[in-house]
């Protein structure tokens, strides 16, 4: 139904979208995911020809949408847009912004229009406000009505910016239901959204967008569960890292405390994590505190899962000293015992010359 081909979009000396390659199939719903600013809401912009992309290609069910003489208000008529600030019009009644397009832009009866239109309103729950105007409808009610004004031209395709994102929490299911009954019935969508079970739930596929292109893209299962890059699972998991770094044996014991310290309380970490957390920094520094020299550094991040609660701590160790925690020495079996009784687990590997240590902090 869609083709994207290398698409971009430049605003000056700002790339927003770059190569943009990517299929949408008729009866698919592709939710859109990503931190703000990553050029979502433009790539939809950009398929409605609201934004004219700077170069590349899209086709429309066959239809090269970028073509000169392309009818582009026809091209509207068949992939509609639901904006996340409704746009209803407020001197018109619900009835009324339902059946100005129709009338104006399809030819169609008045009778005709407001009879489909009182069917749309049903379908949205709304049947009752039929003669109210926005002003007198709640935000979730207001964006209701602006799918049901969508749906009156009859549309093939639906794009969604951010359907929910002006709304209280408390009207955001409403509008969710409205959009999972048309994805029930075959409604070709995109939706850009920051409702992760939401996309979860209703989507076929998910992109996720980061850098200006589509970083990562699959069914919900593996983008939720599984996902294949770095990028896509710090979102998805919502993690948050510190990390720190030394090169001397006489490293600043107190600066790395005070430093895990301010990252727990500023992403609220229980008390006995942030404890937890500074007796492994301290004990598995004491442990290559004697191999640590100008030309044999190591670093640790500490990575927390707002999703999960999860921490590991991954430790970045120049040179061949091996793994600090299988290790000989009875001098440094106390700290390998605290250390493996702070632990669920722990993975060592080398890679370009440098061991890389996980570790899985207990949960508290």
């Amino acid at each position: 139904m869609i083709t994207i081909e290398h698409l971009s979009k430049v605003y000056g000396n700002l790339t927003v979208l770059k190569d943009i390659n990517a299929e949408i199939r008729k009866g698919e719903v592709v939710s859109i995911i990503g931190p703000s600013g990553t050029g979502k809401s433009t790539l939809l912009r950009c398929l409605n020809l609201l934004e004219q992309p700077t170069s590349g290609a899209i086709t429309i069910d066959g239809i090269d949408v970028l073509a000169p003489g392309a009818d582009v208000p026809a091209i509207r008529q068949r992939m509609n847009m639901v904006f996340q600030s409704f746009n209803l019009f407020a001197h018109l009644s619900v009835l009324e912004n339902l059946t100005l397009a129709p009338i104006k832009l399809k030819g169609i009866s008045q009778a005709e229009a407001e009879t489909k239109a009182m069917d749309l309103l049903r379908l949205v729950g709304l049947g009752e406000k039929a003669h109210q105007f926005p002003d007198e409808l709640s935000g979730g009610q207001k964006q209701r009505v602006a799918i049901a004004r969508c749906l009156a031209m009859d549309p093939e395709i639906i794009l969604f910016d951010e359907p929910t994102s002006a709304l209280d929490p408390t009207m955001i299911s409403e509008v969710l239901a409205v959009i999972r009954r048309l994805a029930s019935e075959g409604m070709t969508m995109a939706i850009v959204t920051h409702e992760m079970d939401f996309a979860r739930d209703v989507s076929n596929r998910v992109f996720y967008m980061d850098e200006g292109l589509i970083y990562e893209e699959g069914p919900p299962a593996q983008i939720f569960d599984n996902p294949q890059r770095e990028k896509t699972r710090a979102f998805i998991q919502r993690i948050r890292s510190y990390r720190c770094s030394v090169n001397s044996p006489d490293f600043d014991l107190y600066a790395i405390h005070g430093g895990i310290d301010t990252f727990c309380e500023k992403h609220v970490i229980p008390r006995q994590t942030r404890h937890d957390l500074q007796l492994l920094a301290e004990e598995f520094l004491q442990l290559i505190r004697s191999s640590l020299h100008a030309d044999a550094s190591a670093a640790l991040t500490v990575d927390y899962s707002e999703a999960s609660g999860a921490v590991t701590v991954q430790a970045d160790i120049e040179g061949s000293l091996g793994n600090p925690l299988e290790g000989a020495g009875e001098e440094d079996e106390l700290s390998r015992m605290l250390l493996k009784n702070l632990l669920t687990g722990f993975e060592y590997s080398v890679r370009d010359g440098r061991g890389q240590l996980l570790m899985k902090l207990r949960s508290s």
